[in-house]
């Protein structure tokens, strides 16, 4: 089989789908139509329809586009089936019922953001970020009854960085996605629709499996009870989108909210480098409660279960995004 004799219809939403369907395209592979969610109305009074990035892709690239209310719904699934698909590839879509995902001849097959069996679900990326890991990764599976628990046809691990954001991760895993879509194209060509693919039971790490649920605002809001690292794990986590935010002591006593998007661990409590070394005469163990914000001339910080955690950026209410000194100097 070559490409040009395997349909694909594509499924997928945001900027990140956009990465592997871009691959498939520019690479030549034969994608016969694009599955995405219904444009999305924006501004004050949603007047205004805003089309997902995935579309506007295909109608550049002249991909037919289907945009389906219910997944359901018989007039999509007639249409869907027209275009006789031997091949389903998802990026960041929604669930799909078993009569679309089990309509191809070789299946449908999702890419996930996560070195399944670790963190399913709708936001691995966040997740992975916020619990500290080192290493992250996508998974490409075929998809069966239940979220992301289908066979593994291949991973790609991929390092994170002490100081990285969400933002960093996400980029080098739409590009990683792309490559390990390719990849596993490439393979249910070579074998005529056929691939070796593991169950996700046998790759069952020893220790707890870990979750990715949906980020709401309230999972936004930090703890300043829990230590420097896992407050600054958690504002790299949100950060840019959807950001975390925290209620802050000043120091003349009152209270503010405060988003943060950047943050950086001292030296002391943790033996991580700072972006800066501390400042004379404020030692991490400043005896002031939690959440309390201490300074000097340049640089900002608030008090965590065990030290001083320096904030680098952030957004006071009804105020734009702006770095700490800036903020000092409207305090001054």
């Amino acid at each position: 089989m070559e490409k040009k004799d395997l349909r694909i219809v594509f499924m997928g939403t945001p900027e990140f789908a956009v990465g592997t369907l871009k691959a498939l395209v520019e690479n030549d592979y034969n994608v016969v139509a694009v599955v995405t969610q219904p444009d999305k109305p924006v501004g004050r009074h949603g007047s205004v329809l805003r089309a997902p990035e995935v579309k506007v892709y295909a109608q550049e690239h002249n991909i037919p586009v289907l945009q389906p209310e219910k997944m359901k719904d018989e007039a999509f699934i007639t249409a869907l089936r027209s275009y006789e698909a031997d091949l389903q590839v998802v990026v960041a879509f929604r669930m799909l019922p078993e009569v679309v995902w089990a309509m191809p001849r070789f299946g449908t097959f999702n890419v996930h953001a996560a070195l399944l069996p670790q963190y399913r679900g709708a936001a691995p990326i966040n997740w992975a970020i916020i619990n500290g890991e080192t290493q992250t990764g996508v998974t490409t599976f075929f998809l069966d009854h239940d979220i992301d628990t289908g066979r593994i046809i291949l991973q790609k691990p991929f390092a994170i960085p002490s100081d990285a954001d969400v933002e960093y991760v996400y980029d080098g895993l739409m590009t990683l996605g792309a490559e390990a879509a390719l990849e596993t194209v490439d393979r249910i060509i070579s074998g005529n629709g056929k691939v070796d693919s593991l169950p996700q039971e046998e790759m069952q790490p020893s220790g707890e499996l870990k979750s990715a649920p949906k980020i709401f605002k309230e999972t936004c809001e930090i703890d300043w009870t829990r230590t420097v690292k896992q407050v600054h794990d958690f504002i790299r986590g949100l950060s840019p989108v959807p950001g975390a935010h925290g209620k802050v002591t000043l120091p003349d006593g009152q209270v503010t909210e405060l988003k943060m998007y950047k943050s950086a661990v001292l030296r002391q409590g943790l033996g991580e480098q700072s972006s800066t070394p501390v400042p004379v005469g404020i030692p991490a163990n400043v005896p002031v409660p939690v959440g309390t914000l201490v300074r000097d001339k340049k640089h900002m910080y608030v008090k965590c279960a065990d030290g001083l955690l320096e904030i680098l950026s952030l957004q006071p209410l009804g105020k734009k995004r702006m770095d700490a000194v800036a903020y000092l100097n409207g305090l001054s």
